[in-house]
């Protein structure tokens, strides 16, 4: 890799000036587009079983070239970056109809940059990262009798990017990611749980190799797993649920983030379609999505970006202020068709993808309540503290999450972990039902990963303690 000069990777067999040429003759019929160039390099290393299981290294370029021409839209994308190439996916624009309208203004220029242009996979040696898994390994074990398997994980990927336009516009990035996982198995009477914690950010491996950063995964994993021992089974039924902050932040992601972007919102196929200026939300109810957000020494979160893969600058976009619906996130072309601006949420997975409207860093804003007091208003309900996996309907809003830790409420104090306990609802209902906000919002650690039509991208969530009057509860108990 070339860092002092991470263009150098994408303009091997072909020139600046050429790719603005070529990117002027394809796109001359259409009234948007971009040619997106990526260089990426990747690896992962695993260790599980008390072994090295995986480790591995790739590397890949290539283009997508996009045209736009009113609502229709023309891609084609190679893993060769050359003349060539893009000429012959240029001629899949040729099936566009021409363009009636204006051509779309390029994007403002910026020169903020989030996170360092250094390489993540190059500062730290072979031997130095599978001897930090093997200490996490021997760590773990170490910790409790209990413990009976550990896999611990690393992993980064270092993107350079460079978005050429028509109009003579040009972009890049180069974008780090990196993250550290610990999963902890524990058994005790034959009976087995597991606990995980994960970190990252887009910065380099320097913090996640401090021992106060790989201790703190370990701790948070084995408590977890050790918890889930005692847990009893989940109750069902309707009850006031506390929802912790950070990571918990997820059902907000999901319930109420993919509802507000701008494609399902132009088409009319969500539950917050036409609502602009509507309460949506219970009086202090704030939702934010923010891709300028900074982390650890002061390097971009998971979800932050310095530009998306429009060349858009990220800002911070209120989307629910105080209960009422403002807004949307919005990539060009949806923000074209709705006449509104883009708001920096065009992204892509990688070169192959075409860009849609998707969240960076999705949270909702702290209020004041104190989250002890919160916990002793309860008479009786569940503190869900982590998250699993979940699924939601974007239509209707309805959700359904499952929780990693969870605890029974008993006259305003925590009973017994359970185990088994989902939560069911919708997002609009649940906004409207939030009757206590904590002071204590915080962003996850930077581990998530969203999915949306069949691309996966890094996304940040994060929220103070809430308290929602009346979920859903399916539980065994």
């Amino acid at each position: 890799m070339n860092a002092s000069d991470p263009r150098s990777l994408l303009y091997r067999q072909i020139t600046p000036d050429e790719a603005l040429a070529v990117t002027r003759d394809t796109l001359r019929a259409c009234d948007d587009g971009e040619l997106y160039m990526q260089f990426i390099a990747s690896e992962t290393f695993a260790f599980d079983d008390g072994r090295l299981k995986t480790a591995d290294y790739a590397r890949d370029a290539g283009f997508g070239l996009r045209g736009l021409s009113g609502e229709m839209t023309g891609f084609a994308h190679a893993n060769e970056i050359s003349l060539a190439a893009i000429r012959r996916a240029g001629e899949t624009l040729q099936l566009l109809d021409p363009a009636k309208g204006e051509a779309a203004p390029p994007p403002r220029q910026n020169n903020r940059h989030l996170y360092t242009d250094a390489s993540p996979l190059d500062a730290i040696n072979f031997a130095e990262k599978v001897r930090l898994l093997e200490t996490i390994d021997a760590a773990a074990r170490a910790r409790d009798p209990r413990v009976v398997q550990v896999s611990a994980s690393l992993a980064a990927t270092w993107s350079v990017i460079e978005i050429v336009r028509a109009d003579g516009f040009t972009a890049h990035d180069v974008r780090p990611l990196v993250r550290l996982n610990v999963g902890i198995v524990v058994e005790q009477n034959g009976r087995r749980e597991t606990g995980s914690f994960g970190i990252g950010g887009r910065r380099l491996y320097d913090d996640l190799f401090l021992p106060e950063t790989w201790n703190r995964a370990i701790d948070n994993a084995l408590a977890q797993a050790l918890v889930n021992l005692d847990s009893v089974a989940a109750p069902a039924g309707e009850c006031q649920v506390l929802l912790g902050p950070g990571w918990p932040g997820v059902l907000l992601h999901e319930a109420v983030g993919h509802g507000l972007e701008g494609d399902f919102n132009r088409k009319g196929t969500s539950a917050f379609s036409g609502r602009i200026g509507d309460r949506v939300g219970a009086p202090g109810v704030t939702v934010i999505d923010d891709g300028t957000l900074l982390g650890v020494n002061g390097q971009g979160r998971r979800g932050s970006l310095s530009i998306d893969d429009e060349g858009t600058p990220t800002q911070e976009n209120v989307l629910i202020e105080d209960g009422i619906l403002k807004g949307y996130m919005q990539d060009r072309l949806n923000a074209r068709l709705m006449g509104v601006p883009a708001t920096g949420n065009g992204r892509r997975e990688n070169y192959a993808h075409a860009p849609m409207p998707r969240m960076t860093n999705t949270f909702m804003r702290a209020g004041n309540d104190n989250p002890e007091e919160l916990l002793s208003r309860m008479k009786s309900g569940i503190f869900a503290k982590s998250f699993g996996g979940g699924q939601v309907d974007i239509v209707s809003g309805k959700f359904v999450f499952s929780c990693t830790e969870a605890y029974k409420v008993e006259n305003g104090k925590l009973g017994a972990p359970i185990k088994g306990a989902t939560l069911i609802g919708d997002g609009p209902t649940v906004l409207t039902k939030v009757i206590g906000i904590g002071n204590d919002m915080q962003i996850d650690e930077g581990v998530g990963i969203c999915g949306k039509g069949g691309q996966s991208v890094p996304a940040g969530v994060g929220q103070p303690t809430l308290l929602v009057d009346g979920l859903t509860v399916g539980g065994t108990g």
